[in-house]
């Protein structure tokens, strides 16, 4: 089959003819119909998301049409449509440890260990490939997405179950005020859209992305687009201004960032007894007061990926209509030159992306 390998961090991402991925216990192999290529995939590839188990097929996510299943494997059959989480964990209540097949991430502290190790070694194919082998407690069935007919757009239910998780530990309820930090962004659109179907009241969308901005506005009159100017304080009192009030809850969705100040305007805009998500990759130490954290009563949380439950509730919404993907600029793009898809994958933003279709 074609796949998209990577033999060590920073080596260019090579299309190879490779063995088509065989059966074992645990696992299913599935037929890839599309995968979204993250923006910033080409500098993950560099090593500038963190550590990546080579040589591997890389990608995560996906939609895949199941082609066979080991005998243990209850979860998916042969012939469903599944979006494959690619979020793998070791099962151990007391002590989890989770990791992100064929990509960057581990859960918990961060810090490799045997388990880890031992199951990026043994899962080692990605999902930008033809074929992909996963384990069958990464897919979730999506009974009646065979009906759909636009793959290419179910591709994002991955980014839009990783932004459910944010607004479920968020206790976002009817109505509330809410401000997005980097909206902008692939996963902050997501959030946003997110928001919107669990009934938001007013999103305050704040981001650098004028474009992007402009496009998250144009969904719904709920939605105030921000221009970040850089200053922390301008920043939040522009959120306040957005949303006519302080914001029940603050959800920061950013990627990488010079400084914490666009997370810490998020923060400052909360009212008291306002909730904060980190779900976003800002890498800096937040400066959190300690006494206006708690004279504030402000709930300050993280959120990672998202379970298998909240997966199948995001495809519900979807398939009901509450959660219109129409929205989704969406440029498809097939396996025979990996620099190119790269480069225009970074070019997205917002609810604009590239989706793989091996």
């Amino acid at each position: 089959m074609k796949a998209w390998t990577l033999d060590t961090t920073g080596s260019p991402l090579q299309l190879q003819e490779v063995p088509d991925p065989e059966l074992r216990g645990g696992g299913a192999v599935l037929r890839m119909l599309a995968v979204q290529v993250p923006a910033y995939t080409r500098v993950l590839t560099t090593g500038g998301r963190g550590g990546i188990a080579t040589p591997t097929v890389l990608g995560v996510g996906g939609i895949g049409r199941v082609e066979s299943v080991a005998d243990d494997v209850h979860s998916v059959r042969p012939g469903d449509v599944v979006v494959s989480t690619g979020f793998l964990g070791t099962g151990r209540v007391a002590e989890p440890e989770e990791v992100l097949l064929g990509w960057t991430g581990i859960g918990g502290r961060g810090i490799p260990s045997a388990a880890t190790d031992g199951m990026r070694r043994v899962w080692r194919t990605g999902t930008f490939a033809e074929r992909a082998l996963m384990p069958g407690s990464t897919l979730v069935a999506l009974p009646g997405a065979e009906h759909h007919g636009d793959t290419a757009r179910l591709a994002f239910l991955p980014w839009l179950a990783i932004a459910a998780g944010a607004v479920e530990r968020s206790g976002l309820a009817p109505g509330d005020r809410l401000a997005v930090t980097g909206a902008s962004g692939q996963l902050g659109g997501a959030t946003v859209l997110l928001a919107l179907a669990r009934g938001a009241g007013r999103i305050a969308a704040i981001g650098r992305n004028r474009a992007s901005l402009d496009r998250l506005a144009a969904l719904d009159p709920r939605v105030v687009p921000v221009r970040s100017v850089g200053d922390r304080t301008e920043d939040a009192a522009a959120v306040v201004e957005a949303l006519g009030g302080e914001a029940d809850v603050a959800i920061d969705a950013l990627g990488p960032a010079p400084t914490a100040d666009l997370t810490m305007a998020g923060y400052d805009a909360l009212r008291t007894d306002g909730t904060l998500v980190l779900v976003g990759g800002v890498r800096q130490t937040l400066p959190i007061p300690y006494g206006d954290l708690m004279h504030r009563r402000i709930t300050l949380r993280g959120s990672w990926m998202a379970s298998n439950e909240t997966v199948y509730s995001v495809w519900r919404q979807v398939e009901a209509g509450v959660l219109d993907l129409s929205a989704l600029e969406v440029t498809t793009a097939g396996l025979d030159d990996p620099g190119a898809v790269l480069a225009r994958a970074e070019a997205t933003s917002g609810l604009a992306y590239v989706a793989l279709t091996p």
